[in-house]
């Protein structure tokens, strides 16, 4: 039967016998000229929206755990051991990192699959004529607002990537080099696609997850905050921008000038389904589920984040460290401990009660013996994590919801949630003004920004509760009161601001980035393995090596596809 249609149809191709069916327009396609319809086009900006959350496990974009928790000291990878996802286990140890390593490819080419989607949309839209289609100048905002997203990423994962925009012709990309445009000049063409968005974007969107113009303005803080910390080829950071980070101060005041966005009233209302899109959410991922599609769009990226028992049943990665439980922990003051924090690790149930603790610490782990996603009548127990005698029984919590929650969904034998992702709140806002004031040399002007944070922290504790009524740790917090529990000058408001800023996005997926940025990253991780090779075997071989792995190399696969034409990084 396959046969005889293959003879018929090459008889037709020869004799021409068949030109009037061969003309016919297949069923279910849609021409490149159809997709310019103003209905069509407003599809074509929902692709590229669709594709903030269409990451997956094997190459988590969204929340970015594998490249910026496990590579910061804050989070193992999980799993069953270091072969479980091997890949995962490269970027942990640093050392054993390759330039082939496949899920440094396969990140790289979902990356540009969102950028292709958006690249599209805005060569589409650039035609559209506005009396027909009035949301045009909108839709090219949002659109170069998730452009910038997308290099942003691409940027602190890479450093060294090509450009490509809507102008490009596809029969030139094999020529567009990851060296066309300098560190410096890449950071300008993301920070001018925010600027674009900016300032065509509303103050206010009429559908919730659009992009508007103070979310634009807080992605270009922090573009130029990136951008100020100057670095030469060796990753070293060589000089701050006093120019760019003005900027960053004016513009973080725009945001919160305009009064749109305050700090939620518990720091536990960031990581529930019920209190999404919240006043703290500048922007972020909006998943679903229920909505037409076999599956829902979940959050996949965190599928494997989930406990080992029969609620869940998969699969254990993302355990935090015992250095960033370590870190949780206060004086008698109660401030953070910065020098003898990780002197004893934290090891016992009681060790919660003997100790005293930044309250964030319960939103972010899940600890034996506590409740888990804040049910008392659902205690974590050691038994629910995989492999706690090479990761230890700490398991990542805000990216998970409880097994009744309404966006709860098992994907056998994965599980995940519709629960929404943040990628910038007003807290990031708040901290990128103090940490660009304090390099301005203005630290008392950082004070109550974050003390702002330290407060809300502090007051977040009425969901910390076991069943009798009593919090699961031992709270207590204050916030920093020169010439009464500490001297605030610039180098300790410095050391302030990055403390805080390790716990208040504790497992979110920035602390190695801060670290790159700042330039202390090779310093730090080799410290950090310095002793937590004493605690976690799987680490015996990690090694940071400075002036390389600051970044992932450019993929062996991307280079070979180009010809050659790619460079890679250095150290690599």
């Amino acid at each position: 039967m396959k046969y005889t249609k293959y003879m018929l149809l090459l008889s037709c191709l020869l004799l021409g016998a068949c030109s009037k069916f061969l003309d016919q327009a297949p069923q279910g396609v849609i021409s490149g000229d159809d997709l310019n319809s103003p209905a069509n086009l407003e599809k074509m900006v929902t692709a590229a929206y669709a594709s903030l959350g269409n990451d997956h496990y094997t190459a988590p974009y969204s929340s970015m755990w594998p490249y910026g928790n496990i590579r910061s000291g804050d989070a193992y990878k999980g799993g069953d051991g270091a072969g479980d996802i091997s890949d995962f286990h490269f970027y942990e140890t640093f050392s054993l990192n390759r330039i082939d390593n496949g899920s440094s490819d396969l990140l790289w080419f979902r990356l540009y699959v969102c950028i292709g989607r958006v690249n599209d949309a805005l060569g589409r839209l650039n035609k559209a004529n506005e009396n027909d289609f009035p949301e045009k100048t909108v839709r090219q905002a949002e659109m170069k607002f998730l452009r910038g997203h997308y290099y942003f990423l691409l940027k602190i994962l890479f450093k060294y990537v090509p450009y490509i925009d809507e102008n490009a012709p596809k029969a030139s990309y094999d020529t567009i080099s990851n060296r066309t445009y300098s560190n410096v000049e890449l950071w300008t063409k993301i920070a001018d696609d925010f600027t674009f968005a900016a300032s065509h974007l509303p103050d206010i969107q009429p559908q919730i997850g659009r992009a508007n113009k103070f979310a634009a303005k807080a992605y270009l803080a922090k573009t130029l905050l990136y951008e100020a910390y100057k670095q030469d080829e060796n990753n070293n950071v060589t000089a701050i921008d006093a120019t760019l980070l003005q900027q960053v101060n004016s513009l973080c005041d725009e945001v919160i000038n305009s009064g749109k966005y305050q700090l939620a009233i518990d720091y536990a209302n960031n990581f529930l389904s019920k209190s999404e899109n919240g006043s703290e959410s500048v922007f972020a991922i909006q998943y679903s589920k229920d909505d037409g599609t076999p599956k829902g769009r979940l959050d996949y990226g965190h599928a494997l984040d989930y406990p080992m028992n029969q609620d869940y049943g998969c699969c254990g990665f993302h355990s935090p460290s015992s250095n960033l439980v370590n870190a949780f922990q206060t004086s008698a003051n109660g401030l953070p401990l910065f020098e003898t924090f990780n002197n004893a690790n934290i090891a016992t149930e009681a060790d919660f009660h003997t100790h005293t603790f930044d309250p964030r610490l319960d939103h972010t782990v899940a600890i034996p013996g506590h409740p888990y996603k804040y049910d008392p009548a659902f205690i974590y127990q050691r038994a629910w994590a995989r492999a706690p005698e090479v990761y230890g029984s700490y398991l990542s919590l805000k990216e998970a919801v409880l097994p009744n929650d309404a966006t709860f969904q098992k994907v056998p034998p994965f599980m995940s949630s519709s629960k929404n992702w943040e990628i910038i709140r007003y807290a990031d806002v708040l901290l990128f003004k103090a940490e660009a004031l304090i390099e301005l040399g203005r630290a008392a002007e950082a004070l109550p920004l974050i003390n702002q944070v330290r407060e809300r922290a502090a007051a977040s504790t009425s969901l910390l509760k076991q069943a009798n009524g009593t919090f699961s740790s031992s709270y207590k917090m204050n916030t920093y009161q020169p010439g009464v529990n500490c001297t605030w000058t610039t180098d300790f408001a410095r050391q302030a601001l990055r403390w805080e800023r390790r716990l208040e996005f504790a497992m979110e997926g920035s602390r190695f980035f801060d670290l790159v940025r700042w330039g202390i990253a090779g310093d730090y991780l080799n410290a950090y393995f310095a002793v937590e090779k004493t605690r976690r075997a799987h680490l015996n071989d990690a090694s940071f090596k400075k002036g390389r792995d600051e970044y992932l190399p450019i993929p062996l696969n991307q280079i070979n596809y180009s010809k050659g034409l790619y460079k890679q990084n250095t150290g690599w």
